[in-house]
């Protein structure tokens, strides 16, 4: 099935006073590229976001930003005992000094915050990345989901599409054959006028008025326009990603429709492969958004 290649996800996930929102974006591109943007503390999962979204995305530019919050975690709080003896013999010298007679409290020392050192007590990396693992997942299953549904609108158009052209390379075959029997007549008439005084070994002409006949026969490839069809149908249902496939396939189809229209002296099948080539280009350009 076609799955687009733009499209956007967002997934949200709290455990244990940890608190993640990802959000994915998606957009063309002719291979996969990825940009994630992590808070600094959470830099050393980068590898594990980036792997992860590989195993879901196979081709596109994306764009995955991480907000990451945590509350109420257990704390560490140590005294710095150092800076604290400094503080309490600065405060006696100017007791000392200055004849103060104030007593050196608790509730003055407190006021000297950089006595304290707090220290959240971080969860290990693994336990984080579990955590963080289902945000991803839920962002990603929303963004899969938005492709798809981008994905089966482009399918029912190119399909619509591709019926339009076969039924061109149905006016082209009947017209082509229709043509055939007047291409010869016509030809051999032309030489026989061209030849009116000249004697000709009639065998010999006919044989090679076949052979310029069959040179310009446009039934090779209507064939081979048929099969890439077929095949571009086929790799439509398929559940892998078909994006590369597809633009070989339309690649193949254009230069069918080239060749009859470098043969074609008739102005009805030119019409038609001007056509042809109008409805081509409209799924190449379709097809350059499917993953």
């Amino acid at each position: 099935m076609a799955k687009s290649m733009t499209g956007f996800g967002r997934g949200e996930y709290s455990e244990d006073n940890y608190s993640f929102t990802v959000d994915v974006r998606s957009v063309n591109h002719r291979y996969s590229d990825f940009s994630i943007r992590l808070p600094k503390s959470l830099l050393a999962l980068e590898d594990k976001v980036r792997e992860f979204a590989s195993s879901q995305i196979n081709r596109g530019k994306v764009d995955i930003y991480i907000k990451y919050d945590s509350f109420g975690q257990d704390v560490d709080i140590k005294i710095d005992t150092n800076l604290t003896k400094s503080y309490i013999n600065c405060l006696k010298t100017i007791k000392d000094e200055f004849n103060i007679n104030e007593d050196i409290s608790l509730t003055l020392l407190t006021r000297f915050s950089d006595i304290f050192k707090v220290d959240k007590i971080e969860k290990e990396e693994e336990e984080i990345w579990n955590i963080l693992r289902v945000a991803l997942e839920k962002a990603f299953n929303a963004l899969n989901n938005m492709k798809e549904r981008e994905g089966q609108r482009l399918d029912e158009d190119i399909k619509l599409k591709l019926k339009d052209i076969r039924e061109i390379v149905d006016n082209i075959e009947a017209k082509a054959d229709n043509l055939a029997g007047e291409y010869l007549y016509k030809l051999r008439e032309r030489i026989m006028e061209l030849t009116q005084n000249i004697a000709l070994d009639e065998n010999r002409l006919m044989t090679e008025i076949a052979i310029i006949a069959d040179k310009s026969s446009i039934d090779e490839e209507i064939v081979r326009l048929r099969s890439h069809i077929v095949e571009f149908e086929k790799t439509l249902e398929s559940q892998s990603a078909i994006g590369r496939k597809l633009d070989f396939i339309v690649q193949e189809m254009n230069r069918e429709a080239n060749t009859i229209g470098s043969k074609a002296t008739d102005i009805d099948i030119i019409n038609n492969v001007v056509n042809l080539k109008t409805q081509i280009e409209k799924i190449r350009e379709q097809i350059q958004n499917i993953e």
